[in-house]
């Protein structure tokens, strides 16, 4: 039996629940825009946020990232010993732990916390490199291994990396140092063993899963769980869903209805759960029948607005996934700052595979399943 689980026998549930608290903060988009370099950005790298789960990039030697600019979301673990804390985007869309290294000389490092092996004595380094592709360039680096803490969870073992170039303005105006992958080891750029599996392996975990919750105002209150389900943050029942591909948290969606009227994926479709994401995107063709059914129309930068005075006559917008309905109404799919208010979709080229990123998330409370290779949703509450 897992010393987890055992533990887990003899204390109360919520002692085993290791929960990561998550801080909104400033946008990669809202920083560039702030300085000016926004347009310009855009005009180099053109928003795809579907570049992460392109096949060709499903490979051990590669991995694929989007330069999402409206992720916001950040938690803090520590590696080493004494730790050396860094803010982390919790990825369910991607494999690996990097983290900016005193071997990087990119400017996106200059303004990050940077790992330092010569003050951990724990320490061990290989031969071993790693690439992560982005949209702007490559993030290169060097494997190594360590003691990776994440909300009390100490991993004794885990393998890493650490940065030696970073692309520039994108990871520059990130307010996260790294990135903690939590999608299936198949996906891992190097062949490098996820976190998540190691806690599994090492039974550290009482349940093989973690979920997510999303805060709908505000910069706290979010946050991720690893090891069990906080009923807490969640009303009414648990939506399973099987994974129908084992590398991202990927499942088949049959259709997207307003009005009970069939306005996108009518054929059925893939889709990936994705907290890696900050929008819901879809086939450009499909995405741009939901703005049309809301009232959008195209504004700056590649976001669609709506007049914030009509939102309380705009419909929800209906996902239905192994037979169940996911609603996102108004309050979920808008946003607002000062006068304007935007939509939370985002277009994908022509195919056929949905992001269901963190608009979905914050709305329906996401369980990732590892153990049963299921994912589950329920109505998140609005704390």
């Amino acid at each position: 039996m897992k010393w987890a689980v055992f533990l887990c026998a003899l204390v109360a549930l919520s002692e085993c629940l290791h929960r990561v608290p998550l801080r909104k903060g400033k946008s990669v988009r809202k920083a560039l825009e702030e300085n000016g370099l926004l347009e310009d950005f855009l005009r180099r790298y053109p928003y795809n946020p579907s570049a992460k789960f392109n096949p060709n990039f499903t490979v051990q030697s590669d991995e694929s990232l989007t330069n999402d600019m409206d992720i916001s979301y950040y938690g803090v673990i520590s590696i080493g010993t004494p730790p050396q804390s860094f803010k982390v985007v919790f990825d369910t869309g991607s494999a690996n732990l990097w983290v900016p290294s005193i071997y990087c000389n990119s400017n996106a490092c200059s303004n990050h916390n940077k790992f330092n092996p010569n003050l951990s004595s724990t320490y061990r380094s290989t031969s071993q490199t790693v690439a992560i592709q982005y949209g702007t360039g490559s993030m290169t680096g060097l494997l190594g291994y360590d003691t990776v803490t994440v909300a009390g969870i100490v991993d004794t073992n885990q393998i890493f990396g650490l940065s030696k170039t970073e692309p520039g303005d994108f990871l520059y105006y990130s307010v996260s140092d790294g990135i903690l992958g939590l999608s299936y080891p198949s996906i891992s750029a190097s062949g490098a063993t996820p976190v998540f599996d190691n806690m599994m392996a090492e039974g550290l975990v009482s349940q093989d899963l973690f979920s997510f919750y999303l805060s709908r105002d505000g910069q706290e209150g979010s946050l991720v769980t690893f090891g069990g389900i906080d009923p807490s943050y969640y009303t009414g029942q648990i939506y399973w869903l099987p994974v129908t591909s084992q590398t991202y948290w990927e499942t088949t969606m049959e259709s997207v209805t307003i009005n009970g009227n069939v306005v996108a994926c009518a054929s059925g479709c893939r889709a990936i759960v994705d907290t890696g994401t900050s929008r819901v995107v879809g086939p450009t063709s499909d995405i741009n029948n939901i703005l049309a059914y809301i009232g959008a129309t195209e504004g700056q930068y590649g976001l669609s607005i709506v007049n914030c005075n009509s939102r309380g006559s705009m419909p929800d917008v209906n996902f239905k996934i192994n037979g169940y309905q996911f609603s996102l109404p108004p309050s979920a799919y808008i946003s607002q700052e000062g006068s304007s208010c935007t939509t939370g979709f985002g277009q994908n080229g022509n195919d056929q595979l949905w992001i269901l990123g963190d608009v979905f998330i914050r709305e329906w409370f996401s369980i990732f399943d590892r153990g049963n290779n299921r994912i589950g949703l329920a109505k998140a509450v609005n704390l």
